[in-house]
């Protein structure tokens, strides 16, 4: 996967400051879909915010625990490192995300390419 060539590919989630170890948040991009962020041992992690189920925010409603976050609705779980869907209902993976911080802010990259290998 290619980096982003320009700094339109890439969205201001929060100051590093703004999350703490364990919590999640939604960031809504001018154009694109919403993008839960995690910070989980000091690193964050970026994957589409809605269940891939039924929809519902992962980063607002969803439990985090480790690197699994939990849909309330009907208790889906995903890994945040690739979007991988852990057990039923849920079936498809969820989009992830590359993040990167510079000088104390968290941005995630949302180039085409995200999530595809």
């Amino acid at each position: 996967m290619s980096e982003p060539s320009a700094v339109s590919d890439r969205v201001l989630a929060c100051e590093t400051d703004e999350l703490a170890d364990g919590e999640s948040m939604t960031v809504e991009p001018d154009n694109g879909e919403a993008i839960a962020v995690y910070r989980v041992d000091g690193q964050f992690y970026a994957t589409a915010d809605m269940c891939t189920h039924e929809e519902w925010s992962l980063g607002e409603e969803g439990e985090l625990c480790g690197f699994e976050v939990t849909c309330t609705l009907h208790n889906a779980k995903f890994d945040i490192r690739d979007g991988t869907a852990l057990c039923f209902p849920a079936t498809v993976a969820l989009r992830r995300y590359p993040t990167t911080v510079e000088a104390g802010k968290v941005y995630v990259l949302t180039e085409e390419s995200a999530g595809e290998d």
